[in-house]
């Protein structure tokens, strides 16, 4: 009898829409929340275990099943849950993934299940108002410590602004909606809610790096400029479908890792830097934000050598601390004023500059751009020895990775936006990149790739 009730919930995985997570959408999933009728893949069904409340939770293939259950099961299944508990997910909400990170996949799962945010649209006003305002632990540009910053989103100015202390007048950054990208880098910044904010001042690429203790604070922020974003972009793009605006709202990186690379003359010797493929912004870095050493709270797993190639990308877990926010409905906490002498939390580590140290804008094919396998034959200085090069209509870019499965990602991730027809906008963005005046030098010393000047279309623009 048990393995008859087994066989018939097997049976309902070969439904089409039970043949992927409800959650995540990953393939073939062998959990299932017997309470909510949903099958779920095993990472899921971990999130699903901390809200017994809600659901709970059974191996499809190794539980005993109940008739009752078995019954549920059959009448519910992925596609009816996804009519009830998604039947108003607003178009900018971030659906994550079984690639996205831990918190992304748990604050969804949460916001269906738990707090029903779907099926009761007051619910999403933390992310819909078009306005917020808060503090987040915000990393410091020189000494890399957490600072508590205040922040507020305002869509009726198109900003996100930042203060230095709660009660200032003027905030020390004003960053535009229009040129705003938010990803979640737990692994980058060491904390399982960390968030990299890019945006572009005087058409240079920008970071800047927080965090809430609060995942679930970190996540309405996340949507609430996804939220903001897609107000401007439908105002901007009057005839676009949601569809198309969608995949505009924030956009994860193509690729990250070290790289070698040499200057304009391909004379000089090759130097290892941090890359970050950005849409068609190719940027780098002396070094990667990461927790080097003992700094408090910097767990081994979140411990990267400086000198790893390993990339880092969007996913992973947790730090203690707490900060109260400011909160629309009225409700604030100590902010600043009160967390003097508990602000500033120590990252002991080398710092990701706040600007790239240089950037190229890669564009299509059409435009006449390549990338190449390997490095042109008098190529010297090199220490890796598998070379990319990428051709530009001014020049050459001459980059080595350490391995070969390196290579190939960013071989891969190059021809994906070589291969793309570049839109209208982004030709408007290539002209107001254009950049012929003298670069700045690193206070390091020169960097051999920013002794010359380039045209918009191929150039890197060197920041300290």
């Amino acid at each position: 009898m048990a393995k008859e009730r087994r066989k018939a919930v097997l049976e309902l995985l070969q439904r089409p829409a039970n043949a992927r997570c409800a959650d995540c959408g990953a393939p073939d999933p062998d959990w299932a929340s017997y309470t909510l009728g949903v099958f779920i893949c095993l990472s899921c069904s971990g999130i699903h275990r901390n809200i017994p409340q809600v659901s709970k939770v059974k191996s499809v293939r190794l539980d005993t099943w109940e008739d009752a259950q078995v019954e549920f099961m059959t009448s519910r299944g992925n596609h009816v849950a996804r009519a009830t508990f998604e039947s108003k997910v607003p178009p900018f909400y971030y659906r994550p993934s079984a690639s996205d990170c831990q918190l992304l996949r748990e604050q969804w799962i949460r916001a269906k299940y738990e707090r029903q945010e779907f099926t009761h649209p007051e619910r999403q006003e933390p992310y819909s108002a078009g306005y917020r305002e808060g503090f987040l632990w915000k990393r410091g540009r020189d000494n890399g410590q957490f600072l508590s910053r205040k922040f507020v989103l305002t869509e009726r100015e198109g900003a996100l602004k930042y203060f230095n202390r709660s009660d200032a007048k003027e905030p020390k950054a004003i960053m535009k909606i229009e040129h705003l990208n938010a990803t979640f880098q737990p692994a980058k910044i060491g904390h399982p809610h960390g968030l990299q904010v890019t945006y572009l001042k005087d058409n240079s690429t920008r970071n800047i790096f927080v965090y809430h203790e609060d995942g679930k604070e970190m996540v309405d922020w996340f949507n609430a400029l996804r939220a903001a974003r897609f107000h401007y972009l439908q105002v901007a793009f009057p005839g676009a479908s949601d569809a198309d605006l969608v995949p505009k709202l924030s956009r994860n990186y193509l690729q990250e890792g070290y790289m070698e690379k040499t200057g304009p003359k391909q004379t000089e010797g090759f130097r290892k830097r941090w890359f970050t493929m950005d849409d068609r912004r190719l940027m780098y870095f002396k070094d990667p934000l990461v927790r080097m050493g003992r700094g408090p709270r910097a767990p081994a797993a979140w411990t990267r050598p400086l000198g790893s190639p390993a990339r880092l990308g969007g996913a992973d877990q947790h730090l203690l601390g707490e900060l109260k926010m400011t909160g629309r409905a009225g409700k604030e906490g100590p902010g600043l004023g009160a967390a003097r002498g508990s602000e500033q939390r120590s990252a002991r580590s080398p710092s990701q500059d706040a600007f790239a140290r240089g950037e190229v804008f890669i564009g299509s094919r059409e435009s006449g751009y390549t990338v190449l396998d390997g490095l042109p034959p008098s190529t010297q200085g090199h220490h890796w020895p598998h070379g990319i090069t990428i051709v530009t209509p001014e020049r050459r870019f001459l980059l080595a990775c350490e391995t070969e499965s390196e290579q190939r990602a960013w071989m891969e991730a190059f021809r994906k936006v070589v291969d793309r027809p570049m839109l209208p906008q982004e030709y408007a963005g290539e002209v107001g990149g254009a950049a012929w005046g003298p670069s700045r030098m690193a206070p390091s010393g020169p960097d051999p790739w920013d002794r010359v000047p380039f045209p918009v279309e191929a150039h890197f623009k060197h920041k300290p």
